[in-house]
């Protein structure tokens, strides 16, 4: 990742881990709790070209979808997870929990008393720590 993809996984990172944790209790449901075969004039009417008429069929499609976007998120939470050792400094360590936790850089200002500039610049150093981390683990 880059520096940018790291600073967009961060501001992510919360709503993701809550997305992630969403998506794997849908998919853990019982697949036929949700699907309605079409009756009535619906099941008579022609379907059109190229589609899959198997309502079972699309749920499935649908859920590898959901399966790849979980994989996808999942691999961003870990790339953070796995660099979280990167950050030693308390100040840097606090700023990384508070954004990990959802907060706004200016809830995190108001928490640690620090202006918001300085929040940002403990935040590039954060990124730059793990992007540094990165290039020294491959």
């Amino acid at each position: 990742m880059n520096k940018e993809q790291i600073e967009s996984t961060l501001k992510d990172y919360h709503w993701m881990i809550k997305e992630i944790n969403r998506q794997r209790k849908l998919l853990n449901e019982d697949i036929g709790t949700r699907l309605v075969a079409p009756s009535g004039i619906e099941s008579s009417l022609p379907k059109a070209q190229g589609t899959v008429s198997d309502p079972v069929a699309q749920e499935v499609i649908r859920r590898d979808k959901k399966s790849s976007w979980i994989v996808k998120l999942e691999k961003k939470v870990l790339f953070i997870q796995e660099r979280l050792p990167a950050i030693k400094d308390p100040r840097e360590a606090t700023v990384l929990e508070c954004m990990l936790d959802g907060m706004t850089i200016s809830a995190i200002s108001q928490h640690m008393g620090l202006s918001r500039r300085h929040i940002y610049n403990i935040k590039e150093s954060i990124v730059d720590k793990i992007s540094q981390f990165t290039h020294s683990s491959q």
